[in-house]
């Protein structure tokens, strides 16, 4: 299985279901099609992205320029870490092309958000500015079971998951795990109620429509996972993922009581007992969340790629990505030290 947000069954289902369009703020401009292929989005804002850049824009507005319509490579809405083109394009082709696209569309720029090393490689010649950021991932190093991956921890922090594990069972909930055809059309009904609600008691919008979810059913069926929380046999939360042969992604989630624990089990424990149970090497929950460090997930640096065409303010923007590199990485490290595993390990 491959990975599945560049995949056309993924990328195509997003635009199909309106979830991405000009009225949202994502007007596609892809650059080629079909196995040799750019997605590439004209934005007007920088919602959905998950690199903030707003500071930029205002700076931009303050000296009369305008930052959108700006180039976006990327997922829509989803910040993982893969590859971000389809096919075998050389750095000189990308760059033209993206030039060409910024001049029709007067662009102030190319962002290209959580590309792969390989992809950092191909274009590492390109005159564009590197930034950095720091997310959390759990490694499988190839745990036997749950309990095998806690025998990593030091005696306390293990005592603290089990007994988070624990609180599960003594509310009277469970989780089950659903794949593929095991996930019902009456679980993707409640599942959306959940994740449309996490937005909701925000007072936002869902950026992805229940039609999104069951499309994405029927063409990517076999790569989701849905874990499904219950008390006395009616569902009280649930949580969506996507796996490829090599990594887990938690994506969605939403609940609709309360209950203590709750989301680590769907969002977190269930995700690692499920990674090892598949062989799976890595899991990917998410964006943000210091809590993940002591449940065993790692900070790692993640990267995006920046070219602005205005001279003065592309050279502002790589001495600030510069400075601001060296916080992330300083905030890395100290966050490593917040790990539960024994030190040994």
């Amino acid at each position: 299985m491959q990975y599945p947000f560049l995949s056309t069954a993924f990328l195509d289902t997003l635009e199909e279901t309106g979830a991405v369009d000009p009225r949202r703020g994502w007007a596609p401009c892809h650059l080629g099609g079909g196995d040799h292929f750019l997605p590439l989005y004209q934005r007007a804002d920088s919602r959905g992205e998950y690199v903030f850049d707003f500071a930029w824009a205002d700076a931009y507005q303050r000296h009369g320029l305008p930052y959108y319509p700006k180039l976006v490579t990327a997922i829509p809405f989803t910040p993982v870490v893969g590859p971000r083109w389809r096919g075998d394009w050389s750095a000189n082709a990308l760059w033209e092309g993206v030039q060409e696209r910024a001049r029709e569309h007067g662009a102030s720029g190319w962002h290209l958000l959580f590309p792969d090393q390989l992809a950092r490689e191909v274009l590492a010649e390109l005159p564009l500015i590197g930034r950095q950021a720091c997310h959390f991932r759990w490694f499988n190093r190839d745990y036997a079971d749950f309990e095998d991956f806690l025998g990593a921890f030091n005696s306390r922090k293990r005592k603290s998951v089990r007994r988070e594990r624990r609180r599960i069972g003594e509310q009277g909930l469970s989780a089950t795990r659903h794949s593929g055809a095991r996930i019902e059309a009456h679980h993707w009904r409640f599942f959306y109620h959940c994740y449309a609600n996490t937005y909701r008691v925000r007072g936002q919008r869902p950026y992805l429509s229940e039609r999104f979810f069951l499309r994405l059913a029927e063409t990517l069926g076999e790569q989701l996972l849905m874990v499904l929380a219950w008390h006395q046999g009616e569902p009280v939360a649930a949580g969506l993922y996507l796996f490829d042969d090599h990594t887990l992604y938690g994506r969605y989630w939403g609940c609709v009581r309360e209950y203590d624990a709750l989301h680590f089990e769907v969002c977190y424990y269930q995700g690692i007992e499920f990674a090892i149970e598949r062989g799976l090497r890595e899991f990917d929950p998410g964006v943000q969340g210091e809590h993940k460090i002591l449940r065993g997930f790692e900070p790692v640096i993640t990267h995006s790629l920046h070219w602005l065409a205005e001279p003065a303010f592309h050279d502002a923007v790589a001495d600030f990505c510069q400075r601001e590199a060296r916080h992330v990485i300083g905030y890395r490290d100290e966050a490593r030290t917040l790990l539960p595993y024994r030190r040994e390990e």
